[in-house]
């Protein structure tokens, strides 16, 4: 029996059951699910969309800290966007949704 999509992936309901705690947690430290359960397709999903977003978090920050004033004032909605987006992901992984991020979540680092 399978269970939801995304990316061409197909998760078996028993993979997103066993493993929704891993998927969520991995928007706090990405690399987490790798390590507890890196059989877990549904796991690794929402590792690569948190390492993309921790990516795009960090890049971010470092290009507008350079930019004077505005970009110091961009940084910080910069920072409120990638936090909603953080929130986002965190919910639908312990929720069990496999729902790329808006906007980035459409690259795959991780294989």
């Amino acid at each position: 029996m399978t269970g939801r999509q995304a990316g061409g992936n197909t998760y078996t309901k028993a993979d997103i059951e066993k493993n929704k705690t891993m998927a969520g947690l991995s928007y706090l430290l990405f690399f987490l699910p790798l390590v507890a359960c890196p059989e877990s397709k549904y796991a690794r999903f929402h590792a690569n969309q948190a390492l993309l977003l921790w990516i795009v978090g960090i890049a971010g920050n470092i290009v507008l800290s350079i930019i004077p004033v505005i970009g110091w004032v961009l940084c910080t909605i910069f920072g409120i966007g990638v936090l909603a987006l953080a929130i986002f992901g965190l919910s639908n992984g312990f929720a069990g949704k496999a729902t790329r991020l808006p906007v980035i979540g459409a690259f795959d680092i991780l294989k």
